[in-house]
């Protein structure tokens, strides 16, 4: 086992990549502004889903959870990415690989967009590169995405990406509203998905 496997600060890991469309990075330093924009303007389509997005936050806010995700980042314990229009450098969404387990080498995608930029694939694209990279960066054994089972469009990028359904844990966790939610588990495995 080397270092780098016992100490995933000292994994060299690429702060961007590039997808047709897009730039997907790590959070740099005075994003806040614009990660305060597009939550903004689509605060009302993220509040059901996202336990941040109960209260709209200030610029500060925002800018405060960038560099915290910055942190993270470097620290290898949450990689956040931002999902960047290539043709303008527009911030439109986040994502990243959570609940990071080295050892087994298991990452979650989670994501969100921007609500002018939803339904034109770039939630699937996004998430489709990160996969991507996950497997060849990070050496991924298995990336799951988890979702609310009444979050539709969720679970549609999943199913869209050929994850497989590995099955619905019922009235697993309360939802932002309070009520007990399903929780939908997507994976794809080494070995199985990809090689």
């Amino acid at each position: 086992m080397g270092v780098a496997e016992l100490n995933p600060i000292l994994l060299s890991i690429p702060e961007s990549f590039e997808t047709d469309r897009l730039i997907i990075r790590a959070p740099l330093w005075e994003d806040g502004a614009a990660v305060n924009e597009a939550i903004k303007e689509s605060i009302e389509q993220l509040r059901p889903w996202m336990p941040w997005a109960h209260a709209l936050p200030s610029i500060e806010e925002s800018e405060a959870g960038v560099r915290q995700a910055r942190l993270k980042f470097l620290e290898r314990t949450d990689l956040r990415l931002h999902i960047m229009l290539k043709e303008t450098g527009q911030f439109i969404g986040s994502s990243g690989l959570h609940r990071i387990d080295w050892k087994a080498r298991k990452f979650e995608i989670g994501y969100w967009v921007r609500t002018s930029f939803s339904g034109q694939g770039y939630i699937t694209e996004a998430a489709d590169g990160i996969t991507n990279f996950a497997i060849q960066h990070l050496n991924a054994n298995r990336v799951e995405i988890r979702c609310d089972s009444r979050n539709s469009r969720s679970s549609q990028v999943a199913q869209r990406l050929g994850f497989t359904l590995e099955g619905i844990l019922r009235s697993e966790e309360r939802g932002v509203d309070g009520a007990l939610r399903d929780t939908m588990i997507f994976s794809k495995v080494r070995g199985a998905e990809f090689c």
